[in-house]
């Protein structure tokens, strides 16, 4: 006859069962894993710290030896009086492409300072390739141009009847006017609508072009008119400014190559065209055509003293798009496009495995994936299981090395390297998640939102407002919540049981992580003035 204690001993022996189970889990498969884990992300720390010390040596080499652009490259100024006054024949024929959807904010700064480079009036054409839905934007574009044509400017306002191939297909379009071949434009530069170039763009850029007939790409800097809008804007100046003065400026020291940035950059027409011109198979026709142009033997140059003005996003929403693309877009490239460049006769083997390992590979797909992984998945997770020994130049020396590298490029925003950390950290999960989109080809793989700019009237600006004014429900993002729970819990347990201070990175993390959740980054827009996708 059973008895109450038969019962008891049973359960006993039935949790008895589930704990040797769960303990056996944890000791032959979870603490293997982990381990393997964890030596892969030690091996890939090391690539990316050679990585990021290579370019940082190139580049304080280069600024030791001072060799300048102006320095190394055959560089002279056009000789003429007055560069207004026309004709010139001293400067070639230079065509500006400003392509332009629904950006009535900002399209009138850069259509009016394109208009006003310094450069004879009958050398250079203006074209604006309006592919604008939005009605007051169409007649902002079209009123800006007939102001400019009345004094004088050469201006073209072309509208096509779709929008096939995005940005690619205005560009591509705009390239196939009769007045090009016309006029014999042999350069063209490219503005986003949100660019405010100077007077004297065209006076130190061009001449690269002219003396150097290797060269098909010049590439210039940028500079944010709004990177003290808020703390967002800052950290993102960080990271730019990090491209720009390092990725670019090595690439460019070394090989010749580097990533064009779509905007801001002066195009060869002749090599453009020889590449095969703009394509719109992925999202990042700019660098499609960069790795193109280069495997057919071009070389590219990037002056870091010429800067162009324009603007960062100023709201989460719209920073998150961006940074979709630019991550999305690299990682579906280097899918279409890695046999191209393995079986490409015309650049050598170490251009080859540069462009393969170094380009793509690591810094356009590994980093991303690596930084949200290892910091915000695997690192947290290894404080549940002691056995497990993370050394501290994974977790501190590395890492620390790497920020200092990123952080010297904004010297007035050392004081933010922290929060960038973090945040770099909370974005690294949108970054994975758009590079693995990018690599399967999933739906999002062509999504395309223009990001939103709001130039520099005040109308918008005002109407900015702390995401606090939004109600709750509608900042909330799960994700970053849900892994917020998990740093927060891996924390707790390591502040509980653990024998090392980790626990204090993971709780700020976690914090990162439920700001971004509930909405408290940026500054957010009333949600009628978002821009409508691609």
């Amino acid at each position: 006859m059973a008895t109450l204690s038969d019962g008891l001993f049973n359960d006993m022996d039935v949790l008895g069962v589930i704990g040797y189970v769960l303990e056996q889990t944890r000791f032959i498969f979870l603490v293997p894993i982990l381990k393997r884990l964890v030596n892969l992300c030690q091996v890939i720390s090391v690539l990316l710290f050679i990585d990021a010390a290579y370019m940082a040596i190139v580049v304080a080499i280069v600024k030791l030896l001072g060799r300048t652009p102006q320095k190394v490259l055959k560089w002279e100024s056009f000789k003429n009086d007055d560069i207004e006054l026309a004709p010139s024949s001293n400067h070639p024929m230079v065509l500006i492409q400003i392509p332009i959807y629904n950006e009535k904010e900002v399209c009138q700064l850069s259509i009016g300072a394109a208009c006003k480079l310094s450069w004879p009036l009958d050398r250079l054409i203006v074209q604006v390739l309006d592919d604008s839905t939005d009605k007051k934007s169409q007649e902002l574009v079209r009123l800006e141009c007939k102001k400019w044509e009345s004094e004088g400017i050469t201006i073209k306002s072309e509208v096509r009847g779709g929008r096939d191939g995005f940005k690619a297909g205005a560009l591509t379009a705009g390239m196939k006017h009769s007045y090009v071949d016309e006029y014999k434009c042999e350069f063209v530069v490219i503005f986003d609508a949100d660019f405010q170039p100077e007077p004297d763009f065209l006076e130190r850029t061009i001449p690269f072009l002219v003396h150097n007939p290797e060269i098909a790409l010049v590439q210039a800097g940028w500079k944010y008119g709004n990177a003290d809008e808020c703390c967002m804007t800052r950290i993102q100046e960080m990271s730019l400014n990090y491209h720009f003065a390092v990725e670019q400026k090595s690439g460019s020291s070394i090989l010749g190559f580097f990533g064009f940035n779509g905007t801001a950059g002066v195009w060869r027409i002749k090599a453009l065209n020889e590449a095969e011109g703009w394509k719109d198979r992925t999202i990042v026709e700019d660098m499609d055509l960069a790795v193109r142009a280069y495997l057919r033997g071009s070389k590219f140059v990037y002056v870091d003293d010429v800067k162009v003005k324009n603007e960062l996003p100023s709201s989460f929403q719209a920073y998150r798009y961006q940074q979709h693309r630019w991550s999305c877009g690299p990682a579906n490239l280097f899918k279409k496009i890695a046999m191209e460049i393995i079986k490409n006769q015309n650049v050598s083997l170490w251009k080859k495995v540069y462009l393969i390992y170094n380009f793509f590979f690591l810094r356009k797909i590994v980093v991303h994936m690596f930084t949200f992984v290892f910091y915000c998945v695997i690192l947290p997770a290894t404080v549940i299981f002691p056995e497990i020994e993370v050394p501290k130049w994974t977790t501190i020396y590395i890492p620390a090395t790497i920020t200092i590298l990123n952080a010297i490029a904004t010297p007035k925003s050392f004081y933010l390297i922290l929060y960038w950390i973090l945040f770099e950290n909370v974005m690294a999960m949108h970054r994975t998640k758009g590079t693995l989109i990018g690599l399967l080809e999933t739906s999002r793989v062509k999504e395309w939102v223009v990001t939103q700019k709001l130039g520099e009237s005040n109308t918008l600006r005002e109407n900015l407002i702390p995401p606090a004014h939004y109600s709750f429900p509608e900042r909330l993002r799960w994700r970053e919540i849900m892994v917020g729970m998990y740093l927060f819990i891996c924390g707790y347990y390591d502040f509980v049981f653990g024998r090392t201070y980790l626990y204090v990175y993971l709780f700020l993390q976690s914090i990162a992580f439920f700001v971004v959740g509930v909405g408290y980054i940026g500054m957010s827009v009333p949600s009628k003035s978002v821009p409508s996708n691609h």
